[in-house]
Order: C-alpha cells, then sequence, then structure tokens
C-alpha cells in the first residue's frame, strides 16, 4: 500500500468517485443531453483536479483544490436542478468535498 498515489490517501478524492460513477449511471430525463453531458464533465473534474492537486506543489495544489470545490458546486448545482432520483447523498458528498478544498484533505483510513 506504501506505492499509492497521494490522491488515493484521500477521502475526498474516493467520495468524488463515487459520485462521478454514479453521475455517469444517473437516469437523465430525456431531453437533458446537454445538462447529462455537462454534468459528466464537472464530476469528473472534481475527480481529476483533486488528483493532480494532491501531487502538486504548494500553489499549484491550492489552485487545483479550489477548481475541483468549483465543479463540485457545479456537479451539486445541476444534481439539484435535475431533482434526481437518489441525488441527495451524493449531494451532500460534494459539499463535503467542497469544504476540503482548503488544502488539507483528510487521508482515507
Amino acid at each position: 500500500m506504501g506505492n499509492r498515489f497521494a490522491h488515493e490517501r484521500l477521502d475526498c478524492f474516493h467520495m468524488a468517485m463515487e459520485v462521478a460513477k454514479w453521475v455517469r449511471k444517473a437516469p437523465f430525463p430525456a431531453g437533458d443531453a446537454a445538462l447529462r453531458d455537462q454534468l459528466r464533465r464537472a464530476s469528473s473534474s472534481v475527480v481529476l483536479n483533486i488528483a493532480e492537486g494532491a501531487s502538486a506543489s504548494k500553489g499549484n495544489r491550492k489552485k487545483h483544490f479550489k477548481i475541483a470545490a468549483g465543479s463540485a458546486a457545479e456537479t451539486a448545482a445541476g444534481l439539484t436542478l435535475l431533482d434526481l432520483p437518489g441525488a441527495g447523498p451524493h449531494v451532500e458528498k460534494l459539499r463535503s468535498i467542497a469544504r476540503s478544498s482548503d488544502g488539507k484533505a483528510r487521508a482515507a483510513t
């Protein structure tokens, strides 16, 4: 386990992965293809920016975590707008991810 990437040790990374995977499988209403695509990109951005930030230097680390927080807010807003069944717990995870965007993300246990 000592060979893990820095992001693999972060709780927020694992929560972001759960949300992004759920968004990819979520039943979006017909006619909302553009919003579905945007939410898929935004939820992926959360995951990818946490991963990049976890391995970055101090200044870049903070920048990537802030971008991840913005993408988390965007994803949460979209899920709330669509009122998708089962989205509530994922919106809560996104809020938790955004709160951890100060660069002090907790390590997973």
